[in-house]
This record gives C-alpha cells, sequence and structure tokens, in this order.
C-alpha cells in the first residue's frame, strides 16, 4: 500500500468516526428513553476512542512512515451494551419510532466503517498496518452485530404484534 493510499484511508476512517460519534451523540441527545440514551452515548464514546486511535497513528504514520502496535488492544464491551439495552428497555422502542430509525442508520454507517478498514487491511503491505485495520474492522463488526440483533428485535416485535408473520 502507497503512503498517500494509507494516509487517505486513514483521513477517511478518522471522518467517519468523527461523523459517527455526532450521531450516537445527537441521538443520544434526541432519546426519550434513558436506556436507549446511554446506549448511544457508549456508541458515541466508542467512536471517540477510534478517532483518538486513528489520530495517534496518522501521526505517527506521518512522521515515521510505521504504525505503533501497542494503541489498539481495546476491545468493544459488548456485556455493556446489553446490560444498557435491557428487555425493557427493548420493549420501550417502538419500531417506527426515532431510536428504532437512529438504529437502523447507524447500522449503514457501521457497515461503511468495515468495508473502509477491510479494504485498508487487504491493502496492507505491512503486518501492523494489516493489524490494525482488521483490529478496527472487527470493532465495527460487534457495534454492527449489537444494533443488528437489536433492528432484529424491533421489526420481529411489529410483526408479531401486527400478526404479520409470513406463515
Amino acid at each position: 500500500m502507497k503512503e498517500d493510499d494509507t494516509l487517505t484511508i486513514l483521513k477517511k476512517a478518522i471522518l467517519l468516526e468523527k461523523r459517527g460519534k455526532s450521531f450516537y451523540s445527537t441521538a443520544a441527545e434526541n432519546s426519550a428513553n434513558d436506556g436507549v440514551k446511554r446506549f448511544f452515548e457508549l456508541m458515541a464514546a466508542e467512536e471517540d476512542q477510534h478517532v483518538e486511535v486513528l489520530s495517534k497513528q496518522y501521526r505517527q504514520f506521518q512522521k515515521e512512515k510505521t504504525f505503533t502496535s501497542d494503541e489498539y488492544s481495546h476491545e468493544f464491551n459488548s456485556d455493556m451494551a446489553a446490560e444498557v439495552l435491557t428487555e425493557q428497555v427493548r420493549q420501550r422502542i417502538s419500531a417506527a419510532g426515532f431510536e428504532a430509525a437512529a438504529i437502523a442508520a447507524a447500522m449503514a454507517m457501521e457497515e461503511r466503517a468495515i468495508e473502509l478498514y477491510a479494504a485498508g487491511a487487504a491493502k496492507a503491505d505491512s503486518p501492523v498496518k494489516k493489524a490494525l485495520f482488521n483490529w478496527l474492522a472487527e470493532w465495527e463488526r460487534e457495534h454492527l452485530r449489537i444494533l443488528t440483533a437489536v433492528d432484529r428485535e424491533l421489526s420481529e416485535k411489529v410483526w408479531y404484534d401486527n400478526q404479520f408473520w409470513p406463515f
């Protein structure tokens, strides 16, 4: 991967993460449900951590043409998200409401991030670059997995409430 490609991917990644943080922060501010608000705040904090890691890596790569390998050891705490998005909270989210729409939009945002990071990993010309991009892609996959599970539950709730099962 050329230096320009690496820096371009990092710039795009930082922008995506900043947009993600802004999106999740706005979703938290507009959520009527405290549990959902905490979930979106958690997601905003996750995106903020990505911005920090990516910004450090960008500066390091610009200066030294290498990444540091010790900056990306954090793992997403999916247990915390499960604690925040309890069954009671999920029951209060309307599948046609703001929170559900925000979850659907967040899924698309996470998918774009996964694509960007996977492309970075595929083009990586060093194990450290590959590890960084794979780690970021995996972190976003975990976000997407959680969002997809919530979205699926909301859809099934609507189908059940409206007796809309296809069988």
